[in-house]
């Protein structure tokens, strides 16, 4: 129930965030009240104060999203049962007229008993002018007469029943094809209905945003609700409930993540009479953690595959990712790190500084409860109805931002495929992450389970300080080790992602080898990758700019990884010809072959397939490369520069 708890927990830190609207991917969002959800609706009716029909339209998809009361039954309904919410609903329910024009009802007429829910809410004490307004309009059950004959906005056919779907058949009816078919899916029974007030004036605010309404019914069905029980989240005795929220991920979701519905089958048969015999949980803690998950989802958690993965603390809600990659942390501070320097301290004090200013942000609130810190929580659900939670944990905020630092610190490599605000690639030395490392591990057209389930099997990674399973540094090296059949960007990407995760595979074994060249690493594997770095360098400056082919380094470089003394013999005769073409450029190079060649012991240069630490020998020699020759092209610029000046004098 530690889940549970916090998420009250943050409810009740967030108070004076309830009915605030903020906005997120172009999509509003807010922290549901308590006795309330969110519906996407098709039609908005505006009624007069005095109870009059004014007008009424079709609401756009990106404008949908309503905050409409609800209670118990009515939030979880299904099927035929007949279960009103008090004030918007669909058709079916809030229109008195909806048997004339055509609509198919089993049983009981649902208006009834949403009209007789309506009056008592309008008639209590806790009634509010805007609910009494609405009222005094549906009581006369004209509201689909209005839609068609008014507003225009339902279609009905020559004997005035409402169009199953659109055909062009109506068209002479209707000379436009009626907007409302372009929100709904079904036919025009389905459409759900939203009200409001009309002022002339603009001084009432809608109905769904308005605030005074919500706690309106809040106080109404406050006194509707059960007996107390024993609630096992809060300890004390409390209103409960066996009707749980939906719509946790977004507004169109029927899973649960609490339910005890199944009293034919064996879920607590045998052990129990009644489902709160296994758990009792109270309608105000029910409420208050689903919509502070819900509002937590759409804040700032991530869904991929309908799998969610959410972060946050109970008293700060912002927290870093522990999925997100180092550039992440803070855009402005790590390009500096290229610049200054590839070393373990310099990347510890800039990774550092940046998770001290969420240190700061991390203000413990004085509660008595020790369920503080942070929660990383794991969603997702194998059947509509029902949810489960894949991985929880709440971590003391130090020992999460400092196990943070240590992935960000030893899972380091220099990365190119980062893009600023600016639209530009730009530099960083740190971490990648995960969903990157599963399109690295996998290709770029992995499906979205294969991306959730690696970025879950990489959480206790970084959380927990657990090893990187080995299949996943498997296929890193060898999608690595096959450049030809990657795009070039895709494979630089790919190469520099496996050689943080390698290089961390060896921290982890105490066998770490890091970025900067070892010259001293007589690893045979280290080596040969070295070896083939500067051939690659040597025959790509031999090529040009103007040549884009693939060098024989790397054509062979799969190959090479598997009988590495066979092939070296022909990449180095196929060198030949490029040594030959750069001439006295070509020394140097073919000086630091011989260099490396020096280093190995006669038995270690055979066919025995290299390790991974051949990659990280070929990235760090070839950096080194590339960074002596723009070195190189800067002093000879500068010497051009003075020799011109000198001329000039």
């Amino acid at each position: 129930m530690s889940w549970l708890l916090n998420l009250y927990e943050t409810y009740e830190s967030n108070l004076d965030r309830v009915g605030e609207i903020g906005l997120r991917y172009n999509r509003e969002y807010t922290l549901l009240p308590v006795s309330h959800t969110t519906q996407n609706a098709h039609i908005e009716v505006r009624v007069t104060e005095e109870g009059e029909f004014h007008s009424a339209k079709v609401i756009d998809k990106s404008e949908a999203s309503t905050l409409i009361p609800c209670t118990e039954k009515s939030a979880s309904r299904a099927g035929a049962v007949i279960a009103p919410y008090p004030l918007h609903d669909k058709l079916s329910y809030v229109a008195g007229d909806y048997v004339a024009y055509g609509g198919q009802i089993k049983g009981e007429e649902p208006f009834a008993t949403y009209i007789q829910d309506l009056q008592n809410w309008a008639e209590s004490p806790y009634t509010h002018p805007k609910v009494m307004s609405i009222y005094r309009y549906l009581r006369k059950r004209t509201l689909i007469r209005d839609l068609v004959e008014v507003s225009r906005i339902l279609a009905v056919d020559d004997q005035q029943q409402l169009i199953d779907k659109w055909d062009n058949k109506y068209s002479d009816r209707y000379p436009e094809k009626p907007g409302i078919f372009s929100v709904i899916a079904g036919d025009q029974t389905s459409a759900f209905v939203r009200f409001t007030v009309y002022s002339p004036d603009d001084r009432l605010e809608e109905v769904w945003k308005d605030a005074a309404v919500h706690a309106s019914f809040i106080s109404y069905y406050q006194e509707k609700l059960g007996d107390e029980d024993f609630c096992y989240v809060t300890g004390q005795r409390l209103p409960s409930t066996d009707k749980h929220a939906n719509k946790i991920r977004n507004s169109g979701d029927k899973a649960k993540l609490i339910s005890a519905n199944d009293k034919t089958g064996f879920t607590y048969r045998g052990r129990f009479t009644d489902s709160r015999d296994a758990a009792s949980i109270s309608y105000e803690v029910s409420q208050k953690a689903h919509n502070a998950l819900k509002w937590l989802i759409q804040r700032q958690g991530k869904t991929i595959d309908d799998r969610v993965f959410l972060v946050w603390g109970n008293t700060s809600l912002y927290i870093p990712d522990p999925g997100e990659d180092t550039f992440a942390l803070d855009p402005e501070a790590m390009p500096e790190v290229v610049r200054r320097s590839n070393t373990y301290e310099t990347l510890a004090a800039e990774v550092a500084k940046a998770l001290d200013g969420y240190r700061s942000k991390m203000v413990q609130a004085e509660v008595s409860s020790a369920q503080t810190g942070v929660n990383i929580l794991i969603l997702d659900s194998a059947t509509t109805g029902r949810m489960a939670v894949l991985y929880y944990r709440n971590m003391d905020k130090e020992l999460y931002l400092d196990r943070l630092k240590h992935w960000h610190t030893t899972c380091v490599w220099l990365h190119r495929y980062r893009k600023n605000e600016q639209g530009e690639f730009t530099v960083f030395y740190g971490a990648p992450a995960t969903r990157d490392i599963a399109f690295a591990a996998y290709g770029p057209r992995a499906g979205d389970k294969v991306v959730k389930g690696l970025m879950e099997r990489m959480l206790p990674c970084i959380v927990d300080g657990s090893r990187v399973p080995l299949d996943i540094i498997r296929s890193l090296v060898n999608r690595a080790s096959n450049p030809v059949a990657l795009e070039r960007w895709e494979w630089e990407k790919t190469l520099s992602i496996t050689c943080a995760l390698l290089d961390k595979h060896l921290y982890d074994r105490r066998e770490g080898i890091g970025m900067p060249l070892d010259e001293q690493n007589d690893d045979r594997s280290y080596l040969f990758g070295r070896m083939l770095a500067v051939a690659d360098v040597l025959e790509r400056r031999a090529l040009g700019r103007e040549e884009n082919r693939a060098t024989n380094a790397i054509r062979y470089m799969n190959t090479f990884s598997q009988h590495p003394e066979r092939t070296w013999r022909v990449i180095q005769t196929a060198l030949q010809p490029y040594q030959a073409r750069l001439g006295r450029k070509a020394t140097n190079l073919t000086k630091i072959i011989d260099e490396i060649a020096y280093k190995f012991d006669p038995k270690d240069f055979n066919n025995q397939s290299l390790s991974g630490k051949y990659l990280l020998g070929f990235y760090s020699q070839r950096h080194v490369l590339y960074q002596s020759k723009q070195q190189d092209a800067a002093v000879d610029t500068d010497e051009s520069q003075e020799d011109e000046n000198e001329s000039n004098e």
